[in-house]
């Protein structure tokens, strides 16, 4: 299959922001961090459509592209870690830290691109390959953390996030998301980053854990990441309040008609629940219908569950586990409500087990492995 023709796409400007003037600080990778280092970047994108003024005209591209890139820099006052690079601790074969120096920045790069912005922003079926020249390269490994795109569309504007995953979570990213936006519009800032990497290796019994993490670097060929091919679409659902009370309350009467208990069918449950099960329905393959285990994987935060003492919501790293479960493909395929019943009470069963793992140095050090084993 040919790739798909790509509108025309021109850098207007690329250059690099830094922050107000900060000491040269080095924050040093934790366990959390490190097993992130080989991961391709985390990849985001925002829409804005852009509102006429009373002419009838749109707002000027330059003016927002130039409120952005100061309250870029402002923003970064408080985030400057993020303006800096991974690097290897010097002295050392395995320590890696989040190196800020006087005269870093963050590479912010603006482009026109002929695309319409409700056709991006839609929530219909779009061409991946349209939407990847919207977020900016970032490489894997050792280097800049953080690049930043402005794309001028017809009619609006996108923002595109390329950012390290060994540097911070998606809590993190999104508080600096968020004191951005603050800052472009004038707002007060949100609470401030907190810096301090020791809040999460308090505990001297998870010492060795970096150890096995750096040990054991998986590289992207080894773990099969999405692969953002150009032949691939990507479709927005949205579930309303009402479609996940639903879904809540079909859990509940399927339990019910088996005689089994409930899950804890929160709505993160049901949602994941939901979409897992509707997943390996839709899969058109003979493994769909067998009984073989397949399995779910997402993320938790466990900055409330730190021992000895929780980490502050703003504190800027990693500090997420995985939360891994199994279920039969045939069972979680089924048509009627069971097949729901099956997806919730695994993922509840996930999201318990990964609540424990604060507490367990030897639970936390063998996610390398068991994550191998089954991605």
């Amino acid at each position: 299959m040919d790739p798909p023709s790509l509108p025309q796409l021109r850098v207007l400007e690329s250059a690099g922001v830094a922050p107000p003037p900060a000491p040269e600080t080095s924050l040093p990778l934790t366990f959390f961090d490190v097993y992130w280092l080989n991961s391709p970047p985390v990849e985001r994108v925002f829409f804005y459509r852009l509102t006429p003024d009373t002419t009838g005209n749109d707002l000027v591209p330059s003016a927002i592209i130039s409120s952005l890139r100061s309250s870029l820099s402002q923003a970064l006052r408080a985030y400057f870690p993020l303006a800096g690079r991974l690097r290897l601790r010097p002295g050392t074969a395995d320590r890696y830290e989040l190196h800020y120096q006087h005269g870093d920045g963050v590479a912010f790069t603006v482009v026109e691109y002929g695309v319409d912005v409700d056709e991006m922003a839609a929530d219909g079926p779009r061409e991946v390959a349209r939407i990847l020249p919207l977020v900016p390269p970032l490489s894997t490994g050792v280097g800049p953390v953080l690049a930043l795109q402005a794309t001028v569309l017809r009619g609006g504007l996108a923002v595109g996030i390329s950012l390290h995953h060994a540097a911070c979570d998606g809590a993190s990213s999104t508080g600096f998301l968020h004191t951005w936006a603050a800052a472009c519009r004038g707002a007060a800032a949100p609470p401030p980053p907190v810096l301090k990497r020791g809040l999460v290796t308090k505990d001297p019994s998870f010492s060795h854990i970096y150890d096995i993490y750096v040990g054991d670097l998986t590289s992207t060929e080894e773990i099969e990441y999405v692969e953002m091919s150009s032949d691939k679409l990507i479709t927005t659902f949205t579930l309303s309040r009402e479609d996940i009370q639903r879904v809540k309350d079909v859990v509940f009467s399927a339990a019910g008609e088996a005689g089994a208990p409930p899950p804890r069918c929160s709505s993160l449950v049901a949602t994941f629940g939901f979409i897992w099960s509707c997943y390996q329905r839709a899969k058109d393959d003979a493994e769909a219908s067998s009984g073989d285990p397949t399995y779910i994987l997402f993320s938790v935060d466990h900055r409330p569950r730190m021992k000895p003492d929780p980490v502050p919501d703003e504190y800027l790293g990693n500090c997420i586990g995985a939360a891994l479960h199994a279920a039969p493909k045939d069972q979680l395929a089924a048509a009627d409500a069971g097949g729901i019943l099956v997806a919730c009470t695994a993922v509840a069963a996930a999201i318990e087990e990964a609540m424990g793992h604060t507490t367990s140095p030897e639970k936390m050090s063998s996610w390398p492995s068991r994550l191998a084993a089954v991605c």
